[in-house]
C-alpha cells in the first residue's frame, strides 16, 4: 500500500512499522522452523532476494505472497494478514492476569491462589 500523496509522516511511519513487524515475524517463524531463507523462498515460490527484503521490512508483500509464505511455514495466513495490516485484528480484548488465572480450568484453587499471590507481589513493587 502506497501512502497517499502528502500523507502525514505518522501514516508512513505506521506502514514502516507494519512492514518491519511482518518481516520480523516471518523471520522468527522461519528460524523456529530451522529453515534457511533460500529454502523458504523455494517452498513459497518467491525469489530469495525478495524474501530477504520482506524480512528486512524493505518490501510490502501482497496477500498472495503472504499466503504462499504462510503455506510454506505451515502457519495461519490470517496471522500474517493481521501483521501486514491487510486484516483488522479481530481478537477479543485482552483479559487481565487475575481473570486469566481465575478462569483456567487446569488449575486447582490452591494453585490459582499461589499464582495470584506471586502476581500481586510483582505488581506491588
Amino acid at each position: 500500500m502506497t501512502p497517499p500523496t502528502g500523507a502525514a509522516p505518522e501514516f508512513r511511519h505506521e506502514i514502516g512499522d507494519r512492514l518491519a513487524d511482518v518481516g520480523d515475524f516471518i523471520r522468527s517463524q522461519r528460524e523456529t522452523a530451522r529453515m534457511s531463507v533460500r529454502r523458504l523462498a523455494e517452498l513459497a515460490e518467491v525469489s530469495n532476494p525478495y524474501l530477504s527484503q520482506i524480512e528486512r521490512g524493505l518490501r510490502r508483500p501482497s496477500a498472495e505472497i503472504l499466503q504462499q509464505i504462510a503455506k510454506a511455514l505451515k502457519i495461519s495466513v490470517e496471522t500474517l494478514y493481521v501483521r501486514a495490516g491487510i486484516l483488522a485484528d479481530q481478537t477479543s480484548p485482552a483479559i487481565g492476569v487475575r481473570e486469566a488465572i481465575g478462569s483456567d480450568p487446569w488449575l486447582t484453587s490452591e494453585q490459582k491462589q499461589a499464582l495470584l499471590n506471586v502476581y500481586e507481589s510483582f505488581v506491588a513493587q
